[in-house]
């Protein structure tokens, strides 16, 4: 029994008529927001690199989005999560949302105190 696909990206707003162009069409916007990010990586615009939020630059913001952005739809188009069931979509999310917004926290929780570890001239501890 054939399975019908889904062939539409953006929730719907951009349909494609076979399974090979949805694939261009996937890949084409995974490469522009690639560019993107090596662009902004290669330029580094001043007024990103300038302001702080939650201890991060803005611009460090902007690769976040984008990576999750392109992690998003590797996993939805590419590895047919869209075609599953929404109990199994809902267990991979749901774990993936949860182990990085973990990372994150770990991240920017040690990475903040070694910072100030740094900044207030300690070099090791005297145990």
């Amino acid at each position: 029994m054939a399975q019908d696909h889904n062939l539409a990206i953006f929730r719907g707003r951009l349909k494609f008529k076979s399974n090979v162009s949805k694939i261009w069409g996937v890949f084409t916007l995974l490469s522009i927001i690639t560019i993107v990010e090596v662009f902004l990586g290669i330029t580094k615009p001043a007024f990103l690199t300038e302001h702080h939020l939650f201890a991060l630059k803005y611009l460090n913001w902007i690769f976040l989005g984008l990576t999750l952005v392109k992690a998003y739809y590797i996993t939805w188009d590419f590895m047919h999560m869209r075609d599953e069931k929404m109990g199994l979509r809902r267990s991979v999310v749901w774990t993936a949302i949860f182990l990085i917004s973990y990372l994150l926290f770990i991240l920017l929780v040690e990475g903040d105190y070694v910072f100030e570890v740094y900044k207030n001239g300690y070099v090791k501890f005297d145990f």
